[in-house]
């Protein structure tokens, strides 16, 4: 009889127990704990145009989570190596028929990161190594002299670095 009541109160802890974390909460408080605002400045350097597309929504979903908590975000983007060839709007035809969808998705995601005040910065070094015209970059988007002289720029002004690559 000992060892069923036993059982029993263990059944009904473990169905509490496992009931109660499917209930909570998933968020970040404990690293946000006391921050009004978030100063980070992404450094996106990807080789692959559908690796480009996912992590611009993986972005914007940072910057919404920010928000959903509390937090206002303070975001710069910084492109620099090959991944500027996929900021153009001028394809090669073969490239976009391949392409269309990612395309378009980072196009989309410029429009977007515009619209929620993210700075976009576009390295002039790397159009110029990869003989992007920087006419084609979109107008959302601030041609800069040099991806790395930003970058050290902006952690100097206290934007916490997350690089991408």
């Amino acid at each position: 009889m000992k060892n069923i009541k036993a059982f029993i109160v263990i059944c009904i802890l473990t169905i509490m127990t496992v009931s109660s974390s499917f209930g909570k909460e998933i968020n970040d408080s404990m690293a946000l704990n006391g921050i009004k605002e978030a100063k980070s400045v992404f450094l996106i350097d990807f080789t692959d145009i559908k690796t480009t597309a996912f992590y611009l929504k993986i972005i914007q979903g940072t910057h919404k989570g920010f928000v959903k908590q509390g937090v206002k975000p303070k975001m710069v983007l910084v492109f620099i190596g090959k991944t500027v060839k996929f900021l153009s709007t001028k394809q090669d035809e073969a490239f976009e028929m391949e392409n269309e969808n990612e395309l378009k998705s980072i196009q989309n995601s410029i429009k977007e990161f515009a619209k929620l005040g993210v700075r976009m910065e576009v390295c002039a070094v790397a159009t110029d190594v990869f003989k992007i015209d920087n006419s084609t970059i979109p107008t959302q988007m601030n041609i800069i002299a040099d991806g790395f002289i930003s970058l050290i720029g902006w952690q100097t002004q206290g934007y916490k670095l997350v690089p991408i690559f």
